[in-house]
């Protein structure tokens, strides 16, 4: 890890040098405190080998606690200026600024490939960032990323809980998460009026023989009516309530359950069903599907 990490005073010189203020469009907090800075390293679990992709650089503080504990460091940047003044404030020959839009890279941007996401997430774009960053860079082994504790909490929840939802599936869809730790609001300029979580992942294997899309969709439709059963839920997504029974059914899953009380692996379970019966079809229990007949 670099040795001179930035705290209060040299961030706002540094901001006052290069005429940054930040701006709440870009959901910019800086990071200023050096302990945070080496608590994030130390918690992300990094390896020598590893290459880290960071979003949002901002000034480089967690960047400057990067560079050195990693092969090579990513930094994606989406403000021209700080994207330009971060090779000069982070000197390394291991460090490859993007100026770039997060949400809009692709694997073939980075070379060599990130295996690690590590970052002090805009909050404004958090989960959308990460969702896309793990369906976009299949060498990515895991990360720790900080979010707005709110989120931080909903990243990691499991079902049944009151703030289960579709990022705790999403995110469970591609890692097993876990919550690392609480981060007070006096460690960023500006100070923000909440707390921060920290999130740690580590990637897995989806469940199921079953395209991501195809997942994604019915979660979307479980969690659209959260009070209501799935039977009645999933009734669009399905083609009607009674299609949506006769899924649930051959998943193994009661139609009275609520999107809230089921794993991914079960939401992968009601996706594969309707791959094998398509609207109009008989369902049996075990999932195969059966010729309609005149009765």
């Amino acid at each position: 890890m670099a040795d001179a990490l930035l705290g209060p005073a040299e961030i706002r010189e540094l901001a006052a040098r290069l005429g940054v203020a930040p701006t709440k469009k870009l959901g910019q907090n800086f990071l200023h405190d050096p302990n945070t800075i080496r608590r994030i390293v130390a918690a992300a679990g990094l390896e020598p080998g590893d290459v880290a992709l960071e979003v949002g650089p901002g000034l480089g503080s967690l960047t400057l606690g990067l560079v050195g504990a990693v092969r090579h460091v990513h930094a994606v940047e989406i403000d021209p200026r700080l994207a330009e003044a971060l090779p000069g404030t982070v000197p390394d020959e291991h460090l490859t600024v993007h100026n770039a839009d997060a949400l809009h890279v692709r694997a073939a941007d980075f070379d060599p490939a990130p295996t690690m996401l590590v970052a002090n997430l805009p909050y404004n774009v958090a989960v959308p960032v990460v969702l896309h960053l793990l369906a976009e860079l299949p060498s990515l082994r895991g990360g720790l990323v900080m979010v707005q504790k709110e989120v931080a909490d909903r990243l990691v929840a499991g079902p049944g809980s009151k703030v289960y939802g579709v990022p705790s599936v999403k995110l469970a869809w591609y890692a097993e998460a876990r919550a690392a730790g609480k981060v007070p609001p006096a460690v960023f300029w500006p100070v923000p009026n909440v707390d921060s979580g920290l999130v740690a992942f580590t990637k897995r294997t989806p469940p199921g023989d079953v395209d991501r899309s195809e997942v994604f969709a019915v979660v979307d439709a479980a969690f659209a009516q959260r009070r209501k059963t799935l039977r009645a839920a999933l009734a669009g997504w399905a083609g009607g309530p009674d299609r949506a029974e006769k899924l649930l059914v051959a998943a193994g899953i009661s139609p009275q359950a609520r999107g809230e009380a089921l794993t991914v692996e079960q939401f992968a379970a009601i996706a594969a069903a309707a791959k094998v019966s398509p609207p109009g079809g008989k369902l049996s229990p075990t999932g195969s599907q059966q010729e309609e007949v005149d009765s």
